[in-house]
């Protein structure tokens, strides 16, 4: 049960161990009846540094005066929060979506008073130290070829000429080994042409905005796979919005549902294996059952212009929605961007964006390093406290080489240290507490 846990044993004993009828004592009997609770314990705590003093015991003149012990680097220069303070910050805020002014009052139920503006300018000055790596994850993004790509509004309050409102938006691009977002005020094609910078083939998994149509159209060798699961959310608000044609569109949703079984059972066969050339013919029979009911249903005069909207819609992106057909490692869909998208849906909900630029820009770079952490399975609390452990060393400037911190880059030996629970921290982050 959780043996990985430290443990800390109790004795209960009996406070008069006796037979009730007539009084004697009960003779202590050999072992113990054990159980376990799980408990957790979070304490705040003053770390006193003394630093041992030295004069010299000899003549020789070589040593002026007293010598004092360097002081243990800091992560902010003359900052009296520590290492594992700044570790809690920035995973509550940006992993678990709590707002700062909650973890304010929680850190002072635990005796710990730390102000509004402290917070805010200890963040301010530890968003450098995250630039290398959110230059990193973009440059290995670039080096793939699938991604996919999602955008949700945020909001950023500050004013821009030439802008109205402060709605911004927080992009995401999710590749095999890297999630990277991206804020920014626009919600156009420039922003999918910054990310891919000199990307000219591959494919990207997306829903039907039309800033991916245009990045495609200047790029010929993108490819976009537009998502299932948005078709299949044509139908269903079809079928609300008009019941009377609600089995009729609910009979594409059960079609759209055969397509993702098909290709389910064509993935789990062996590759290359006849199971698998059977189920893709299978697959390529019910596209094209699909497509020839689509204009078959179009070609009848009597079919309601809702009904027609959604199926001219399917044709018009059906080169898209059937990359996967000859393309088994493109997912049907876009889900794997909603999901991230989640985590600052999250946080939009709680704390409501960016209060300026800077942290709306904080705010996109610890998405990027926290979810490709996660994506690579590692404890994002011992890579974190083993990051910043790194930048205190260095002078509170990001470490020299950050390939150490890159999962990609890795070795088996790494990879496992940095996946191991916090109490493993300890040697990561070469001595310092950061419970």
């Amino acid at each position: 049960m959780q043996s990985h846990l430290p443990e800390r044993s109790e004795f209960v004993e009996i406070a008069a161990p006796q037979c009730p009828n007539c009084g004697l004592a009960l003779v202590s009997f050999p072992g113990t009846e054990d159980g376990e609770v799980l408990e957790i314990e979070v304490q705040a705590y003053r770390r006193v540094i003394r630093r041992r003093r030295y004069r010299p015991g000899c003549t020789c003149g070589c040593v002026p005066g007293i010598v004092t012990a360097a002081p243990p680097p800091r992560l902010i220069e003359r900052g009296k929060f520590g290492m594992s303070v700044w570790v809690s910050v920035l995973l509550d805020k940006f992993l678990y979506g709590r707002p700062s002014h909650r973890l304010l009052q929680d850190l002072a139920d635990h005796g710990l008073n730390m102000s509004p503006g402290t917070l805010a300018g200890g963040l301010h000055a530890l968003a450098p130290l995250f630039e290398p790596l959110d230059l990193a994850l973009v440059g290995k993004l670039r080096t793939e070829a699938h991604w996919h790509a999602d955008e949700t509004r945020w909001a950023v309050f500050v004013d821009l000429a030439g802008k109205v409102g402060h709605r911004w938006y927080l992009w995401v691009f999710h590749s095999r080994s890297v999630v990277h977002y991206v804020l920014d005020s626009s919600r156009s094609a420039d922003v999918v042409e910054a990310e891919l910078h000199s990307v000219n083939s591959g494919f990207i998994s997306c829903d039907r905005y039309a800033a991916y149509k245009k990045f495609a159209r200047l790029h010929p060798g993108v490819v976009l796979a537009f998502c299932w699961a948005h078709q299949r959310r044509d139908f269903l608000e079809l079928a609300n919005g008009y019941p009377e044609v609600s089995p009729w569109a609910m009979g594409w949703v059960q079609s759209i549902a055969q397509l993702y079984q098909l290709n389910g059972l064509r993935l789990r066969a062996g590759d290359g294996s006849a199971e698998r050339a059977a189920h893709h013919a299978h697959l390529q029979q019910a596209v094209q059952r699909m497509a020839d009911a689509r204009d078959g249903a179009l070609a009848d005069p009597l079919l309601g212009q809702a009904a027609a909207k959604v199926l001219q819609s399917m044709a018009m992106h059906w080169a898209g929605l059937t990359v996967f057909v000859d393309h088994p490692w493109v997912p049907m869909d876009n889900n794997v961007a909603e999901r991230d998208a989640r985590l600052a849906v999250v946080g939009r909900k709680n704390f409501y964006g960016s209060g300026a630029q800077w942290s709306g820009q904080l705010a996109a770079t610890m998405y990027s390093v926290l979810m490709t952490v996660k994506l690579w399975k590692l404890n994002a609390r011992t890579w974190l406290s083993a990051y910043l452990q790194a930048c205190a060393a260095n002078g509170n400037r990001a470490p020299p080489d950050i390939d150490a911190f890159l999962p990609w880059a890795m070795d088996a030996a790494r990879l496992a240290a940095m996946r191991a629970c916090p109490m493993g921290t300890r040697t990561l982050a070469e001595g310092i507490d950061t419970s």
